[in-house]
């Protein structure tokens, strides 16, 4: 057996991780917490599933929930896995010891009546500039497919309004992108930043997305707050929930964004399959399967595609003529 600390394990496994691309931080916290648990029983390796069990069972906040407890084991696997080249007997837990970690909840797809009632009860808000900023804000997301610290994230640099082009920085995995926009939407960027203007100086480390009100005036929105404005927008507007969420959420604007684009490609005839790769980049997925998941997940894609291959199935009448 190596007599290479678990910890020191846990940090070569990470370096690696951070430059392949990955983000590292919420695996990092994961795997703090499964040494310090291993070091305090002073368990022996090899790891065994039972150690692991142990430690997804009683972490920090304790669930009663074995859905939580498979979640805490998934994100072990990959370390695990990759310990194994050196410690041939760690154990790897399977979906066995908990169950599976579930599909992904399908999400609410926002109707074009239901994106503009957002954005107008979001212009109503005072005073003004707070007004604008969230209208912007919601519209970016909705238009670009943005995930919401990406928005939250632009500096002033980082939005280019005269090639119509936003450089997203440090994304999820830890990869920057460029965004190109539709004339509409630089338009309505252009409109919020000669407004910002007001509150706000031309630096082009300053944020794009400002905080109108008390000490945080002129300062980055934070994702509380922005959650917060959604969320009474959200009871506001009185939407039917027709997701599986609890309720329709800000980062299913990303979702419909995505959504909205396949149905196009759909009604024009498109072959998805060439634009698939493209719209991963677009949206900066790093896998481009997480992209096709839209056509078996949300229902919006599933009805077209089986209208499309109904002819195809036993017993269809075939036209000969």
């Amino acid at each position: 057996m190596s007599t290479t600390t678990l910890q020191a394990y846990v940090e070569q496994f990470l370096s690696e991780r951070h430059r392949l691309g990955f983000t590292t931080q919420s695996m990092r916290y994961a795997l703090a917490s499964f040494v310090r648990q291993v070091d305090a029983q002073g368990s022996a390796r090899p790891l065994t599933v039972e150690a692991m069990a142990a430690w997804a069972r009683h972490p920090t906040r304790p669930s009663n929930n074995p859905a939580t407890w498979a979640r805490r084991l998934k994100r072990l696997r990959p370390f695990l896995r990759w310990l194994r080249q050196f410690e041939p007997r760690t154990e790897v837990p399977d979906d066995a010891i908990f169950g599976s970690v579930g599909p992904r909840l399908t999400p609410h797809i926002y109707t074009p009546e239901e994106i503009t009632g957002l954005l107008a009860a979001a212009r109503r808000l005072r005073p003004p500039l707070r007004g604008a900023t969230y209208e912007t804000l919601f519209g970016l997301l909705a238009a670009a497919g943005l995930r919401v610290s990406e928005a939250l994230h632009l500096r002033t640099a980082d939005v280019d309004l005269t090639a119509g082009l936003l450089t997203v920085r440090q994304t999820k995995f830890a990869k920057s992108r460029h965004v190109p926009l539709h004339p509409s939407t630089v338009a309505a960027l252009q409109r919020y930043a000669a407004q910002r203007q007001v509150a706000n100086s031309a630096d082009p480390d300053t944020p794009f997305f400002v905080a109108t009100r008390g000490r945080r005036r002129g300062t980055a929105l934070r994702l509380r707050q922005v959650d917060r404005v959604f969320g009474q927008l959200r009871e506001q507007l009185g939407w039917v929930n027709r997701g599986a969420h609890a309720a329709p959420r800000i980062h299913d604007l990303r979702h419909t964004f995505v959504v909205r684009r396949l149905l196009l490609w759909q009604a024009q005839g498109i072959d998805i399959d060439q634009q698939m790769l493209a719209l991963a980049t677009y949206v900066g997925h790093a896998m481009v399967t997480n992209t096709y998941w839209y056509l078996t997940a949300v229902p919006e894609l599933m009805a077209p595609a089986a209208d499309r291959f109904e002819p195809l199935l036993p017993g269809a009448e075939v036209n000969h003529g």
